[in-house]
C-alpha cells in the first residue's frame, strides 16, 4: 500500500470517528467534496495546505493525521 493510500484510510477514519460524511468534511474544511474522496481512495496527492486544513478541521494535530 502506497503512502497515499495510508493517507487516506487515515483520514476517512478520523472523519468516520467524528460521524461525518465526506460532504459534511469537505464544507467544514472548504475543500471540495470529489477532491476528498479521492484522497481518501488514495488517488490524489495532497497537498501541504490541504493536510494542515483537514487535521484543524478534524481538530487534530498534522501529526496525528500523519500518523498511519
Amino acid at each position: 500500500m502506497d503512502v497515499q493510500q495510508r493517507f487516506g484510510e487515515r483520514l476517512a477514519t478520523l472523519r468516520k470517528e467524528k460521524g461525518w460524511s465526506q460532504e459534511k468534511l469537505a464544507l467544514e474544511s472548504e475543500i471540495a467534496r470529489s477532491y476528498l474522496g479521492g484522497v481518501e481512495r488514495g488517488q490524489r496527492n495532497i497537498s501541504l495546505i490541504n493536510i494542515c486544513k483537514l487535521a484543524k478541521t478534524l481538530g487534530v494535530t498534522t501529526s496525528e493525521l500523519m500518523d498511519f
